[in-house]
């Protein structure tokens, strides 16, 4: 007796239940043993088939105003002819109509042909069901296919095959309504009398919806029933599995399918490795990442433009800005041809390591190729000349997007306001914003908060505050971020009460503080001698989620409120904290409590026993790279560890094999 083919285990229902019927949707919840249709969507792309009643009425009312309708379907097209078979003269002409009206999207009569054939006794063939469904595809009407797909047996008695089950399925999926793909799939497969038996692309198309919910582990037991189906997985099925597993964080798990593929005799092609490639570079694995390189020549997998613009981008992200120039050349060299997105990760990493200039170069080269990047690499090359002190140089490049004609959106325009307010010059920055709203194009969020960071950091807090009052009035969203902006710039400048007031509005508002608000805030009140009210800040802080939680920064002004109070005791029990919750110490933790064993000791102590012992407390804790920070202080005081501390620092720092690296690092402390 064959096998069933694999349905849709429990657990998926459960989440389909979850997922689906709580939400309302635009779908009703349908039976299993009712008819699989449902309401269609609304859609301004094309022109719905109208309700019948709605259509009987208007009828009604046109022939009481004289008004007579054509058919769509003229009859001296049509002569009633012998029957041949199943087939009849003038079939092919309703055929063609499908097509055409497919084509324009005019449902309306599209559905007027259909119903002239089911009258007529006409054979409707599969194919122009799929030529249909096709079209509610492109006029994003997914239930208006799965409603046809239904009438197809009782209304045409049309055999539904596993082609025009996919066809419909594929338009669920596009229009990004997965879990209903899935319900639609366990349905099909799952009902009486319906005989429909899942093929290589049913398959693939599940594993696919399956990875994009997150339901991964489903998608590998579906690859495991495949050949209960008498199926056997493609090239496609195992790409899309990687991928699922890549994005789940679960790389091992993909790169192990590369070699159970090719067991399998199905042949990896350059999209696989394309797809590991990519994995692997976004983990910062470059080490397999050159392995799988190799391999991938081994199998006569010749790397394309995607492998290479992967890869130059995997370099970039780990800051191999050398080797990623070098497989550039290696590209060209191979004959793979550069594109924009090549460019433009090559002019992204430049920025990042702070050679904005060296972008520039590399964005004149582009041009003389007449390769013209889009306003994300503008607005990037932009704010790092600005950020590398190159103002004059960052609004040449804006003049010169002005001069070739380049669209000039709020990206552009606010990198440009936010570098003039960085480099001091926020009334300059306020000119910009003038132009930006005469072309029509609206400043978001980061642009008012980059002016107001900027008038506050300029000493002009009214007009901060000015520019605050102006989103409200242009009715532009005030988020975490513009509320940080203003909270800190309202402290920095003595006026607590008013910062307060601000956070009660955050509050009021739904707005979640973010750690530089708090930071902020219990700056603020720490400023002014509310230590204690600074303290249940941060209290706050611990029962907020993990971006909100206190920073380095956030525990250094609280270890210095405490101490310049003397509470020393208090000091140490919060670093403890501090330490506890994974938050390493730096140079001015470390300063801090120097001047204060210093100044506040009696007699006064220099720091070399508290420093050693919390070296060895981070090491303890396996955080080497905090321990060394500590080190790196202790000797710039000129406080050595003692002998054994340094024993256990190198002994740690050594353990991944980079002895060389360590004596180095070792020599510049001691030299610089």
């Amino acid at each position: 007796m064959p096998k069933c083919p694999p349905l849709i285990t429990n657990s998926i229902f459960k989440a389909l239940n979850n997922c689906l019927y709580p939400i309302p949707s635009k779908f009703p919840s349908l039976s299993m043993s009712s008819n699989f249709s449902a309401l269609a969507i609304p859609s301004t792309k094309t022109i719905e088939t109208e309700p019948q009643n709605h259509s009987l009425h208007r009828n009604a009312s046109d022939r009481e105003h004289g008004i007579e309708h054509d058919p769509p379907i003229s009859d001296k097209i049509f002569k009633s002819g012998p029957k041949m078979g199943s087939y009849k003269l003038g079939d092919s002409t309703f055929y063609s109509l499908i097509d055409n009206y497919a084509n324009l999207g005019d449902f309306k009569s599209l559905e007027k042909v259909l119903d002239r054939m089911r009258c007529e006794k006409r054979v409707v063939v599969e194919k122009c069901f799929v030529v249909i469904f096709k079209a509610y595809g492109k006029a994003h009407l997914p239930e208006k296919a799965v409603g046809l797909f239904d009438r197809m047996a009782y209304e045409f008695e049309c055999k539904r095959t596993v082609k025009s089950f996919n066809s419909v399925l594929n338009v669920i999926i596009q229009e990004g309504l997965f879990y209903r793909a899935l319900e639609f799939y366990n349905h099909v497969i799952g009902a009486k009398g319906v005989n429909i038996s899942p093929n290589v692309l049913t398959f693939n198309l599940v594993i696919k919806t399956m990875c994009k919910v997150g339901l991964v582990d489903d998608a590998v037991q579906m690859l495991r029933d495949m050949p209960v189906s008498k199926c056997q997985p493609d090239v496609y099925t195992y790409c899309t599995l990687m991928d699922g597993l890549c994005k789940a964080d679960r790389i091992g798990e993909a790169v192990s399918l590369l070699d159970e593929m090719q067991i399998d005799g199905c042949f990896p092609s350059p999209v696989t490795f394309n797809v590991l490639i990519n994995g692997l570079c976004k983990k910062g694995d470059l080490a397999r990442v050159a392995k799988l390189v190799d391999n991938m020549f081994l199998k006569g997998c010749a790397p394309n433009e995607v492998t290479y613009n992967t890869l130059i981008h995997g370099l970039c992200l780990k800051g191999k800005l050398e080797k990623a120039i070098s497989l550039l050349d290696r590209m060209v060299s191979s004959k793979c041809v550069p594109n924009v997105v090549t460019y433009g990760t090559i002019i992204n990493g430049l920025v990042k390591q702070g050679r904005a200039l060296d972008g520039a170069r590399v964005l004149a080269l582009m041009e003389e190729r007449r390769y013209h990047v889009n306003e994300y690499v503008y607005s990037a090359l932009i704010s790092g000349l600005f950020k590398e002190g190159k103002s004059q140089e960052a609004m040449q490049l804006f003049k010169e997007m002005t001069v070739r004609e380049c669209e000039l959106n709020t990206i552009v325009y606010s990198a440009v306001i936010d570098g003039l307010c960085r480099d001091g010059k926020p009334d300059e920055a306020l000119e910009v914003l003038s132009e930006m709203t005469n072309n029509r194009c609206k400043p978001n969020a980061y642009t008012y908060s980059s002016l107001m960071k900027g008038f506050f950091e300029a000493g002009n807090g009214h007009k901060a505050i000015e520019m605050w009052k102006d989103m409200a009035k242009h009715n532009f969203t005030q988020n975490e971020v513009c509320y940080s902006v203003l909270i800190h710039g309202l402290c920095k400048d003595g006026k607590v009460k008013e910062a307060m007031m601000v956070w009660a509005q955050m509050l009021g508002k739904g707005c979640k503080p973010d750690v530089v608000a708090y930071g902020s805030m219990i700056n603020g009140l720490s400023n002014v001698g509310l230590v204690e009210d600074a303290l249940q800040l941060y209290n706050e802080m611990l029962c907020q989620e993990p971006d909100s939680q206190p920073d380095v920064v956030t525990y250094n002004i609280l270890l210095n409120a405490l101490c310049k109070q003397s509470s020393i005791s208090r000091a140490i029990d919060l670093l403890n904290s501090m330490l506890d919750r994974g938050c390493d110490p730096d140079l001015v933790t470390c300063i801090i409590f120097l001047r204060t064993l210093r100044e506040k000791l009696d007699p006064p102590q220099d720091g070399r026993e508290f420093l050693d012992g919390l070296v060895v407390r981070l090491l303890k804790r396996q955080r080497v790279l905090g321990a060394s920070k500590i080190v790196e202080v202790m000797l710039q005081k000129l406080l050595p560890p003692k002998p054994s501390t340094w024993t256990r620092v190198v002994e740690d720092l050594c353990k991944p094999k980079k002895v060389q690296a360590a004596i180095q690092k070792c020599w510049s402390i001691l030299y610089c």
